[in-house]
């Protein structure tokens, strides 16, 4: 019986130890196209009750944050989560510009649903 609890024992710190210990490129959220917030402008129009204006802008901000995105898939470590934490800010500092209180608060609702779907951290 201590001989199988034994084997056990070790199959599973081995198990574990393999698990945790993959690759960063292997890991779910690693690569850029978990980080690109995909909004269909029209539906998120509608949502926030967009101007045409409004609407214009807010694809450009949705653009310059995907772009910003890209350029920090380029980069590895601490430097890659800082600027994808940067593009985020910069992302919500634009549109709290753009858009009116109700409209900003419930961008941030769909903002923070989508990161979290991601496991952005």
């Amino acid at each position: 019986m201590t001989m199988k609890k034994l084997v056990l024992t070790l199959i599973a710190v081995t198990t574990m130890t393999v698990a945790v210990a993959q690759p960063r490129g292997h890991r779910h959220g690693e690569n850029v196209e978990s980080y690109e917030l995909t909004f269909d402008m029209r539906r998120l129009a509608v949502k926030l009750g967009l101007t045409t204006d409004q609407m214009e802008i807010v694809r450009d901000i949705h653009d310059s944050y995907n772009d910003r995105v890209a350029e920090a898939a380029a980069t590895r470590g601490f430097e890659r989560s800082a600027l994808l934490h940067s593009a985020v800010r910069k992302d919500i500092r634009d549109m709290r510009h753009v858009l009116n209180d109700k409209q900003f608060h419930t961008y941030m609702v769909l903002l923070g649903t989508t990161l979290k779907n991601q496991h952005f951290q």
